[in-house]
C-alpha cells in the first residue's frame, strides 16, 4: 500500500490540477474561460495551476486572437497524458488494496 502512495505524482495532488487534467484528457483542448467556469476558479488561481502543469510539460498552451480578442487554449501533451494515466492507475491500485 505504501508503494502506491509514494508513487503518486505530486503535480496532481491538487484537486484543481486533477480537474484540469481530467478535462483535458477527454477533450482535445479547452479554453481558459471554459476551464475557469467548469472548475469555478478565479483567473489567478487557475493561471497558477496551469503554469505549474505547463512547467512540468504536462500541458501546452496556444495563444491566438479570435475576432480581435485574445484566446488561450490548453491541451494535454503526450507526456502529460502518460503521467496522468499512471497517476490514476496507482490511485486505482491503492483503492483496490484497501478493499482487501
Amino acid at each position: 500500500m505504501k508503494e502506491y502512495v509514494s508513487g503518486l505524482n505530486r503535480e496532481f495532488e491538487s484537486r484543481v490540477r486533477l480537474g484540469i487534467m481530467s478535462i483535458l484528457m477527454v477533450n482535445d483542448r479547452a479554453e481558459f474561460k471554459t476551464l475557469k467556469e467548469l472548475l469555478a476558479l478565479t483567473d489567478g488561481n487557475l493561471a497558477s495551476h496551469l503554469t505549474a502543469l505547463e512547467k512540468a510539460h504536462y500541458i501546452k498552451v496556444k495563444k491566438q486572437f479570435v475576432d480581435r480578442k485574445p484566446n488561450t487554449t490548453y491541451s494535454a501533451t503526450a507526456q502529460g497524458r502518460r503521467a496522468f494515466t499512471e497517476h490514476l492507475n496507482l490511485l486505482e491500485k491503492f483503492l483496490k488494496s484497501n478493499k482487501q
